[in-house]
């Protein structure tokens, strides 16, 4: 079926979408080469298929999203990608999406920001089905990134995210509350996230910062807009991607969010959980985003008896250790290490509310926490 990819109101280019694949089988006119989705490789003027390909079905929920195969069953739908063109590929991350050439909307219509959307889909995916209804597919959670079980919604006029955990201890959500309160503390730029709880088990709810004149661009796409040498580290790599885009603040940034990680061992700061936001009419970029996405810290998927400050923990983009990443932070003058005088008695506070976790876990984890910061004092005294 033929599709004109749009950007909010402005046509990018045709595209022909197969049916029963879901994928990108032909392009064809180029309206507006400058709003092609950044990172997109280039074949002279066109854009590599395969390249667009790979960010189209990137918009897709993963294969490996908990409960997955239970929610297409409910939505008696194959396959995630098949979930793309049933909202158009609209998103509550960007501003791009899908315009049937046969039979054209327009973006007031059918954006997320300012329209209400199906709970359908979001429902499914928590293994919940609509009750002697049609199900509609019209949904940001089609766009929805990530492996745990999440779902956009409407709460008090706003777009929130309502994300799980995992097991054994379900902490997922607390640990970002813990890193709410960290950046807090030391004034990072930070989307804030709470704790609601259901049926026993906490989920995290944070804001949509995207706004309806703003995209999220990832770091995986800033970092595809050059060809990385062997030379180059993978962090110079992303420094060199900005700098040549225009994205400013760059290394501040990335200094507060490896040392944040380093609080919290986040094993998984890959590089499509932080990026860059831009202005999706003029282009122009606004900075880095606010932090983002930390659920997946302190020792989240370990038991109790692994929970050790001073053991090895993996670490994501830029080193395989925080040991090794936070040595890429140049500057901590930022950083009033007193600032965290008290956390681990406000994460203990977190804490306590879970009927999943015990006090040993409990202890464990606020001591490891006062070790970690402790570890960050010294490491900047060196």
């Amino acid at each position: 079926m033929r599709y004109i990819l749009m950007h909010k109101n402005i046509p990018v280019m045709e595209i022909d979408i197969d049916e029963y694949s879901a994928a990108i089988s032909k392009t064809g006119q180029i309206f507006n080469p400058a709003h092609i989705p950044v990172g997109i490789r280039m074949s002279g003027v066109r854009p590599d298929r395969k390249s667009l390909n790979e960010w189209w079905m990137g918009r897709a929920i993963p294969s490996s999203r908990s409960g997955i195969r239970d929610a297409l069953e409910i939505l008696n739908v194959p396959y995630t990608q098949m979930l793309l063109t049933k909202c158009y590929g609209l998103s509550l991350s960007d501003q791009y999406w899908v315009n049937p050439a046969d039979n054209p909307l327009t973006w007031d219509k059918v954006n997320f920001f300012d329209n209400l959307f199906s709970e359908d889909v979001g429902n499914a995916l928590f293994g919940k089905a609509t009750d002697g209804e049609a199900i509609s597919l019209i949904s940001p959670d089609n766009t929805s990134d990530g492996w745990l079980k999440k779902k956009w919604k409407v709460i008090d006029g706003k777009r929130c995210l309502i994300k799980g955990g995992s097991d054994p201890a379900q902490q997922e959500p607390l640990n970002e509350a813990l890193a709410t309160a960290v950046m807090r503390r030391l004034g990072i730029a930070h989307v804030p996230y709470s704790v609601i709880w259901d049926d026993g088990l906490p989920y995290s709810v944070c804001e949509d910062f995207i706004t309806p004149q703003t995209e999220l661009v990832s770091a995986w796409h800033i970092a595809q807009t050059q060809k990385k040498d062997n030379s180059t580290s993978s962090y110079q790599h992303f420094i060199n991607c900005c700098r040549d885009l225009g994205i400013s603040g760059v290394v501040q940034g990335i200094d507060r969010m490896l040392a944040l990680d380093y609080i919290i061992v986040n094993e998984d700061r890959h590089f499509n959980n932080f990026g860059a936001v831009r202005n999706a009419e003029t282009l122009e970029w606004i900075g880095l985003a606010p932090i983002f996405d930390c659920g997946t810290s302190m020792w989240y998927n370990k038991f109790t008896n692994a929970i050790r400050a001073d053991g090895k923990t993996d670490s994501k983009p830029f080193r395989s250790s925080h040991d090794e990443q936070i040595k890429l932070v140049g500057d901590f003058r930022w950083l009033d290490i007193f600032a965290l005088n008290g956390i681990s008695g406000e994460f203990s506070a977190i804490l306590s509310v879970s009927p999943i976790i015990d006090e040993q876990r409990r202890s464990a984890l606020c001591r490891a926490l006062e070790s970690r910061v402790a570890m960050l004092d010294r490491h900047m005294r060196s």
